[in-house]
């Protein structure tokens, strides 16, 4: 029974998916009308799936190499172009199903008007566009860093640190990199922002501490006049790979806690700094991961220990559902929090007055910055990828927050 119940959403799975090249194929027929056609398209659908199958039955022996990302990427393209081609032709579809309906009530006859070529061919445009975005997002877009930049107004902030500014990276993700060039034009990018405190809001890695190690070289150029701050997110621990024991497990994350020293961050578990400046000072707290769904690590009043509940704080966490649970009405004021996590999925639109990703469905804010209840929150876009290769809409992002009085 629980077999059957796992298969479930595996099999539904390849029923839509055929019926949307099923579909799909029904209309570029309109403009291809050559007996070949159907060959070709079902011989590209089926290459592109036992590829897919490949790769995915060959993770235990060959991993995630070269040929599991090609055949991965692949498919997503395909299916995500395919689906912009169908959802383009299914408008076009109800259209003339209502043009079918009003001519049975007029006259009688249920006549629906024949595909029109000109929007099967806009399609077809719709779909090669998507392909050359995701190439683009693989090749050019997932380095293409961008430093978003916002100031912030709070009554209570000390006079001293009116002007303060914070540089926020998260969600570094180091085991999907291999361009180093790119890489360090976003870590000049950091530096040449020359902010007063440097913090990192979690996911150095994908799974294994080993994977930042090429990478110390670059990350320990990052420096700031009152010091870079860190804290773990949720795949620092190593959660979503398989370990021979707990120990080489435990013995993984106490490396990792190692090589944020060997970068030059001061790792925050849970704790919180002292920020002083002329005599004044504000707190800088950071927790272990808490997120719904993710892992409720931390302890946000432990962080909080020796504070008092009227002094300014800015708090270093790596699930914005921590804000939501949490922070945003507690009751020792928390002014600013930063965060990362989401990646903004590392897909959408943020142009023309609009912003969407598909991550919405999952996440109430997914980037950028939230008030409420007199508390801020920054969700950073992050700096790395995970999974798809590629950002396209949703670029990396290098935060820089200025704090003023007033």
């Amino acid at each position: 029974m629980k077999r059957r119940l796992q298969l479930l959403p595996v099999t539904i799975f390849i029923v839509l998916f055929f019926l949307l090249n099923w579909y799909t194929l029904n209309g570029l027929q309109v403009i291809a009308t050559q007996s070949y056609v159907p060959t070709i398209f079902w011989s590209v659908i089926s290459l592109s799936v036992f590829a897919l199958i490949y790769a995915i039955q060959g993770i235990q022996s060959r991993g995630m190499g070269m040929f599991f990302k090609i055949a991965t990427h692949a498919f997503l393209m395909l299916f995500v172009s395919e689906l912009i081609f169908a959802i383009n032709l299914l408008l076009e579809d109800i259209y003339r199903l209502i043009a079918g309906l009003f001519h049975l009530v007029l006259d009688g006859k249920f006549l629906i008007p024949i595909r029109n070529p000109f929007l099967i061919n806009f399609g077809v445009g719709l779909f090669l566009v998507s392909i050359l975005l995701f190439l683009y997002g693989i090749i050019k877009g997932k380095y293409a860093y961008r430093v978003i930049k916002h100031t912030l107004y709070f009554k209570d902030l000390p006079e001293a640190f009116d002007g303060f500014t914070i540089t926020q990276i998260s969600d570094v993700h180091a085991g999907s990199f291999a361009n180093p060039t790119a890489v360090q034009k976003g870590i000049d990018l950091i530096n040449r922002q020359e902010s007063d405190v440097f913090v990192f809001t979690g996911d150095l890695v994908n799974n294994k501490a080993e994977e930042i190690k090429p990478w110390i070289g670059h990350f320990s150029q990052i420096k700031a006049k009152y010091g870079q701050f860190s804290v773990l997110g949720n795949h620092d621990y190593g959660d979503y790979v398989k370990w021979e024991n707990d120990l080489i497990k435990r013995g993984n994350l106490q490396q990792l806690k190692k090589y944020h020293s060997d970068l030059g961050f001061r790792l925050l578990l849970d704790e919180h700094v002292e920020l002083t400046k002329n005599g004044q000072k504000i707190i800088l707290a950071g927790i272990e991961n808490w997120g719904l769904g993710f892992g409720e690590r931390g302890d946000l009043q432990k962080a909080l220990t020796g504070t008092t509940a009227e002094e300014f704080k800015i708090l270093l966490s790596h699930d914005p559902s921590h804000w939501e649970a949490q922070v945003k009405d507690n009751p020792s004021k928390i002014h600013l929090t930063l965060a990362g996590h989401t990646h903004g999925m590392q897909f959408g639109i943020e142009a023309f007055g609009i912003k969407w990703s598909p991550v919405k469905l999952r996440y109430k804010h997914w980037a950028g910055i939230k008030k409420e209840n007199e508390r801020v929150l920054n969700v950073n876009r992050g700096f790395g990828f995970i999974g798809f290769s590629g950002r396209i809409g949703i670029w990396p992002e290098i935060t820089v927050i200025e704090l003023k009085k007033g």
